[in-house]
């Protein structure tokens, strides 16, 4: 039960929501989610602890980049609503503006981390 609770506690942020809805479609780079965002990264930062504190999120560094994704290792529950919410989300306003946001934050040649070995590549 403490599992769900905190699942929920997790998912009653709207910037929370809008980051599960970005990181539905891959993994991503801080910096992406702070432009699609339009946040500071300590904002956008202390968010995704809170949704990695509940299972949500896992993250790993390459250099001095951290990028986030949905867990894999999440309970079946906890898929299902994620899930749900990204299915639902994708006919939301804000977030179809902040994954148009992100969209052309990736194609700029303004954005300024490097793209990172995906998982299990070698470094």
């Amino acid at each position: 039960m403490k599992s769900i609770a905190l699942l929920f506690k997790a998912l009653t942020d709207e910037t929370r929501l809008r980051i599960v809805n970005l990181l539905s479609q891959g993994e991503l780079c801080v910096c992406d989610l702070t432009h699609a965002l339009n946040m500071p990264q300590s904002t956008v930062s202390r968010h995704l602890a809170t949704l990695k504190n509940a299972g949500v999120v896992t993250d790993r560094r390459c250099r001095t980049w951290a990028y986030y994704r949905l867990s894999d290792a999440v309970e079946p529950f906890a898929r299902e609503v994620l899930q749900l919410l990204a299915k639902h989300m994708g006919g939301i306003e804000e977030a179809l503006a902040d994954s148009a946001a992100l969209k052309g934050f990736r194609l700029s040649p303004d954005r300024n981390c490097e793209q990172a070995p995906k998982r299990g590549a070698k470094q």
